[in-house]
């Protein structure tokens, strides 16, 4: 087991480390990354309180620190999922069919188990143990209709102190009778689970209509009040993910301008407003996500698998309206846990609309952007001093062929992009969450660990 730090510990990791402090789609890429082939990070009461090279760091060291070093590998900030369904876990790689009949012949039979606290939280120590495995320390995630789910998370996620945004599905129309709630029964469990979860500790609740399909009239304005009536709390949901989808919202709502509009008449749009896909979007709704300060989590395997479409970055980050987006696994129709994974699929997706995605383009939406997309730039994303020690080791000898190929790397540029084209889930050495490691590959002895609330029953 990993040993868990108290808040008066002072440990530190020293190794190669990057990290982003701008945005290298609107700046020069050298004006936005920090890169310090021997860095020293120390960490303290959770958070980084020094970061710089090594050689001048090290010396001003209280004796007895804790100092482990990490050869060959690469530090980074944790990555952050900008958009992921933990109940899907366990359906992860089901037959691709289009997006509503995977929702009809797989989730919505998958959601329903999770009336059961314990199936629950077996999936829900899956899902974070999988995800710390790859390296993400942060996902903004749906739980199911049942409030159950969504105790079940937090509770996991409160043990390794994880900073995560999660929150109940609001479904009242058009889905199995079993998942579906009602305007006042989902606003009565929604206020009640942000009572007990937003900001407790670094749970950060998230109001969750499904998609517009779901929720009548009745209940989207529902889900936008209770959003106003708790600041600082999130909404999330799913928009212009699959053409058919986007015809069944325009039947649904005819009233409205479009998918975006929905969401906008209902109050659903603004800061900590995170809309996932949004792959058709049309130029006038990029410029009202542009003005409300809403983000799109961009799911590049998720509609690669569901053959949903090709997500624009390009289009998102015109200068003229620039909109806020993060990378995000979308399991379980995204297929993998990795970020490194996504990114490479989000650099084929770029490529086949014409704009080659450079390597630092796609870290950033997995760390500094995607923290900029929840509004959690000032806590997480790179590393500074001052925010929180949330990060990812990962091992450039991971797999021989990556070893073999970076041996060939001229610059950091080109490490960072066979990384992220050959890496895997085998890439990430090591996890910390607030200070405490709390996964690690220990390479002597080929052994994974992880903190004993991960551990899944035998």
């Amino acid at each position: 087991m990993e040993q868990t730090q108290t808040n008066d510990t002072i440990t530190a990791i020293r190794g190669a480390a990057l990290t982003y402090i701008d945005n290298p789609f609107r700046k020069p890429v050298e004006d936005c990354v920090v890169y310090e082939s021997d860095a020293l990070i120390v960490m303290q009461d959770g958070k980084i309180s020094q970061f710089g090279p090594a050689g001048d760091l090290m010396p001003g060291l209280p004796d007895g620190t804790e100092v482990t070093t990490y050869d060959n590998s690469l530090i980074l900030p944790g990555f952050i999922d900008c958009h992921v369904h933990y109940p899907q876990t366990e359906i992860i790689g089901a037959y691709g069919a289009q997006l509503i009949d995977w929702l009809n012949k797989y989730t919505f039979i998958a959601e329903q188990n999770f009336k059961s606290k314990d199936h629950a939280r077996e999936v829900a120590k899956v899902f974070l143990r999988e995800g710390l495995r790859c390296g993400t320390t942060t996902s903004c995630v749906f739980c199911t209709v049942d409030p159950t789910s969504v105790d079940a998370f937090f509770e996991e996620s409160e043990k390794l102190n994880m900073r995560n945004i999660a929150g109940k599905v609001l479904m009242d129309r058009n889905a199995p009778k079993e998942l579906m709630d009602t305007p006042q029964t989902g606003y009565d469990q929604t206020q009640e689970l942000i009572n007990r979860w937003h900001d407790k500790g670094r749970s950060l609740y998230c109001v969750t209509p499904r998609f517009a399909p779901t929720s009548t009239p009745e209940q989207m304005e529902m889900a936008g009040a209770v959003w106003k009536e708790n600041p600082g709390t999130y909404l999330q949901s799913h928009v212009s993910e699959n053409l058919g989808e986007i015809a069944w919202v325009n039947e649904l709502y005819p009233d409205c301008n479009g998918y975006v509009d929905v969401y906008h008449q209902y109050g659903h749009l603004g800061e900590r407003s995170i809309l996932g896909h949004g792959v058709h979007l049309t130029e006038e709704e990029f410029q009202v996500l542009h003005d409300t300060g809403t983000a799109i989590s961009h799911c590049p395997t998720s509609n690669l698998f569901l053959g949903s479409g090709l997500f624009s970055v390009e289009s998102a980050m015109n200068e003229k309206r620039p909109i806020r987006v993060g990378l995000a696994t979308d399991l379980g129709a995204g297929t993998n846990f990795s970020q490194l994974v996504t990114m490479n699929d989000a650099y084929k997706v770029a490529q086949i609309n014409g704009y080659p995605l450079s390597a630092h383009h796609a870290y950033y939406l997995a760390t500094l952007g995607a923290a900029n997309a929840l509004y959690l730039d000032d806590k997480i994303g790179s590393i500074e001093v001052g925010k929180e020690a949330d990060l990812t080791v990962l091992d450039l000898n991971a797999t021989p062929i990556l070893g073999y190929r970076l041996k060939y790397a001229k610059d950091i540029d080109e490490v960072l992009f066979v990384i992220m084209t050959l890496g895997d889930d085998r890439t990430s050495c090591a996890t910390y969450v607030a200070g405490n490691r709390v996964y690690s590959r220990e390479m002597q002895i080929r052994k994974e660990q992880f903190v004993e609330s991960l551990m899944i029953d035998q």
